[in-house]
């Protein structure tokens, strides 16, 4: 069902109406005062989906309920069950959602953190954790196409990964992208009886010398076992081992070198990147658990625009270009300008549009430059001078707006602030794990 079919309404002031309302869209009931639309929406629309939904329960909730009188209408066809807020409820709160205010979202929280499946947010993986049985178990399964008869030769070489049919390699990751020459790691292994690792992917013996760039991250994996998928007991005890090695983390490389990790934690098996369990506030944007760290769960960003602090780029400074300054003409900010401009080869009276991109830029974003700024009062009597960096119009204003106390001068400078969604959850409110 696309619609809402309304039939025969005559509720209160209706007059026997007949209306198709698209479902799943937002639509917006306009008319002069008396005419009929909170009639139509909430005394017939609303109040026709809640009693089917009430209805629908069992008579023992139903007394708790109580029972809603059906509207004056021949029918409705396509309604589900409705919720509504009143006209009355007002909150310029940026909290309050539709979903707080009835509640709904308490339920929805309580749903996702019950049925809900973890994915890395990176790489888009399913989060689960695992025992090792069943880890070997998965294993076993989903490389069991290729598996043979039988145990491997010990002496099997493991610097191929395609010497035997049926065969995959079980390896434990102890460095994950983290620089360093690992010597000592190496000498640590070699004593405990490991006598391979890969690194970078690439198979090197532990009594070997392996020579790494100190500054560069390396992966570094220890080779646990190299079997057959059928040796199920070995295949058990050594998932067990890896596990143990790599704090909770496989790696199994089949005979194409293909790869497959998995994780005995709650975590993903590609970055590494750790989850909590599940609970219901994780999903509330009102929560520090889940509210989103950049924009703290209001799921936009106040940000000074450029465009805002110069719109006209064919006056120059002298004539008001910068608007922030509008109003200090002759005085500090002016003279802070003129030095700058004055470093950096232009002046006040240059349009902005004629400056080079570079200059344009040090204006706008600042410059570490040292920048010798000669002051005088407005009446002339005091002269000062001193030297420093600029900071640029636009972290300027940050720094301001970010200091100031009064009201006022937070919303004069709100008027050069552009809002956008959240850059980091993209209007979702929510943490990305």
């Amino acid at each position: 069902m696309k619609n809402i079919i309304i039939k025969g309404a005559r509720e209160h002031n209706l007059k026997d109406i007949t209306v198709t309302l698209p479902r799943d869209r937002l639509i917006v009931i306009t008319g002069v005062s008396g005419s009929g639309k909170s009639t139509l929406a909430f005394d017939t629309i609303y109040a026709e989906g809640q009693r089917r939904y009430v209805e629908s329960l069992s008579a023992y909730a139903r007394q708790f309920l109580g029972l809603m009188s059906k509207p004056d209408v021949d029918t409705i066809e396509g309604l589900s069950p409705a919720i509504s807020i009143e006209q009355k409820t007002t909150s310029k709160n940026p909290r309050s959602t539709v979903g707080t205010v009835t509640e709904t979202y308490d339920y929805l929280r309580l749903l996702f953190a019950r049925i809900g499946v973890p994915h890395c947010p990176v790489h888009d993986v399913r989060i689960e954790s695992q025992s090792p049985e069943r880890i070997a178990d998965t294993i076993a399964s989903e490389w069991g196409g290729s598996r043979g008869s039988g145990r491997s030769d010990e002496s099997d070489e493991l610097d191929g990964l395609d010497e035997s049919d049926g065969m995959i390699t079980i390896l434990a990751p102890v460095v994950r992208q983290k620089k360093g020459t690992y010597q000592q790691l190496f000498k640590d292994l070699n004593s405990e009886g490991y006598a391979r690792v890969r690194v970078d992917g690439t198979i090197h013996r532990t009594d070997d010398e392996i020579l790494l760039e100190r500054y560069v991250k390396h992966d570094i994996e220890i080779v646990i076992d190299r079997l057959r998928v059928s040796d199920q007991s070995r295949l058990a005890e050594s998932s067990e081992n890896a596990l143990a090695q790599s704090d909770g983390l496989i790696i199994a490389v089949g005979e194409d070198g293909s790869e497959q990790a998995y994780s005995a934690s709650l975590a993903c098996p590609i970055c590494g990147i750790s989850f909590e369990e599940l609970e219901p506030r994780m999903f509330s944007f009102n929560s520090p658990f889940g509210a989103c760290e950049e924009c703290n769960g209001i799921g936009i960003k106040m940000e000074f625009d450029p465009d805002l602090i110069i719109p006209d780029r064919g006056l120059s400074m002298s004539d008001g270009a910068v608007a922030m300054y509008r109003n200090f003409l002759d005085g500090y900010r002016v003279q802070q300008l003129a030095a700058v401009a004055g470093h950096f080869g232009f002046d006040i009276f240059t349009p902005i549009s004629d400056l080079t991109e570079a200059q344009y830029r040090v204006l706008m974003y600042g410059s570490s430059e040292t920048v010798k700024f000669d002051m005088t009062m407005k009446n002339g009597d005091a002269y000062w001078s001193h030297k420093g960096t600029w900071e640029g119009l636009l972290p300027q204003a940050e720094r301001l707006y970010g200091q100031t106390k009064s009201d006022y001068r937070r919303r004069e400078l709100e008027k050069f602030m552009r809002i956008s969604a959240c850059p980091r959850c993209k209007g979702k409110r929510l943490k990305e794990k």
